[in-house]
């Protein structure tokens, strides 16, 4: 722990959004067309297709674990949806109080040009 009193986040890489890894519809299509495939003819061919589903589903909740932990990474993802308002708000005001001050000094003499 820091004088702060918080923990430092040395480990945490910063994600965006676009670099989150979520590709789970192609282990939930091969899971579905798993199931229903009409192979079932045989003992063998059952025991090996419900092998070979039960892989898929624990492929896919690897897959669901690590989309949760990559989420858990994202910036501003522990604040709450008030906090992220009233975050948002102030970037707002201050942005306008900005652009009230560019407009304001835009048209002043600059300070080597000023005439005596």
């Amino acid at each position: 722990m820091d004088s702060e009193g918080k923990i430092p986040d040395v480990d945490k890489k910063i994600l965006n959004v676009e670099d989150l890894n979520v590709e789970i519809l192609p282990v939930i299509y091969e899971i579905i067309r798993s199931i229903e495939r009409d192979n079932h003819h045989d003992n063998t061919s059952k025991t090996r297709d419900s092998a070979d589903c039960s892989q898929k589903v624990l492929e896919l909740q690897k897959r669901l674990d690590q989309a949760r932990q990559e989420i858990r990474m994202l910036p501003g993802i522990d604040f709450s949806k008030e906090q992220q308002l009233q975050h948002l708000e102030a970037l707002k005001t201050q942005l306008r109080k900005k652009q009230e001050l560019l407009q304001k000094y835009r048209y002043m003499y600059p300070f080597d040009n000023q005439k005596p």
